[in-house]
């Protein structure tokens, strides 16, 4: 099988395995046909689980990886990892601080009656979920790109690139992409959209692997050398989005330990699948 691959142009096998990572994510927000309606408990369970899953991703999936890519590449670990995990923090921040003064101007000047206005009012609405979906999908270039950077080493015959390594790469990011089509779906659901849509919207989050994954096997030499802190921005706004929007949201619900139990789980299901196939 190894052999039979390897016949193959190391970029369209980049493109091909971030496909089945896609899948996965697809499989994942397919969840959400599973379900005839979403109660409020429920979803205060998939936002702590989802929060779970964000926690345990942004170490195990972006800054650990990080941490390992910048002393395989020789360059400064600690302190790159830390400037991009602040960076993607202070985006959020700074996103999270600029959007409502953009509708509060808007409201003032009465421009809720155009397209654009009415694309704003429906933003504010659901600041949340699409936090969640912007920093799911934000978390998922990187990783993309780390997949096209581990086939497109081949090419350079780098230290430690090896066709099967790469495979394991692709088929654990893959695995951890399905609990993340979950969270997103099942909220959106939740707050009123239909299944298909929500399914949609849900599955577009991991679009951007393949697309980055080509990009990484492009230009290998030039991505492999800012990965670690594109991985470590990455995780700074998945942070951001937990503990200012998921945790406090799922905190709301009357159960407040079960929601913390549901974080525990998200944490450990994606620990394990990061470590098992990592």
């Amino acid at each position: 099988m190894i052999n039979y691959l390897s016949n193959y142009n190391n970029i369209f096998l980049a493109f091909v395995a971030c496909l089945f990572t896609w899948l996965i994510t697809i499989l994942g927000a397919m969840v959400v046909f599973l379900f005839k309606k979403v109660n409020k408990t429920l979803l205060d369970a998939m936002l702590g689980f989802a929060a779970g899953v964000m926690i345990s991703a942004s170490f195990f999936s972006l800054i650990s990886p990080a941490l390992s890519m910048s002393e395989n590449l020789n360059i400064n670990g600690p302190v790159i990892v830390t400037i991009g995990f602040i960076c993607g923090g202070l985006l959020l921040f700074i996103g999270d601080k600029i959007f409502p003064k953009i509708i509060k101007k808007n409201e003032k000047a009465k421009n809720f009656k155009n397209s654009f206005g009415k694309l704003l009012r429906y933003m504010g609405k659901f600041k949340v979920l699409l936090m969640l979906i912007f920093s799911i999908t934000l978390h998922n270039i990187p990783e993309g790109l780390a997949v096209g950077v581990a086939f497109g080493s081949l090419r350079y015959n780098l230290q430690g690139a090896t066709l099967i390594s790469a495979i394991i790469l692709a088929f654990g990011i893959g695995l951890q992409n399905f609990p993340e089509g979950t969270a997103v779906s099942l909220p959106l659901k939740r707050d009123g959209m239909s299944s298909k849509k929500a399914f949609l919207i849900g599955s577009l989050t991991g679009i951007v692997e393949p697309i980055a994954s080509v990009i990484g096997a492009l230009l290998v030499l030039k991505v492999r050398t800012i990965l670690p802190f594109l991985l470590a921005f990455a995780a700074g706004a998945m942070i951001y989005v937990v503990v200012e929007e998921l945790i406090p949201e799922s905190q709301t619900n009357k159960s407040k330990d079960l929601m913390a139990i549901f974080t525990i789980l998200g944490f450990a299901v994606m620990m394990f699948l990061d470590v098992f196939f990592g």
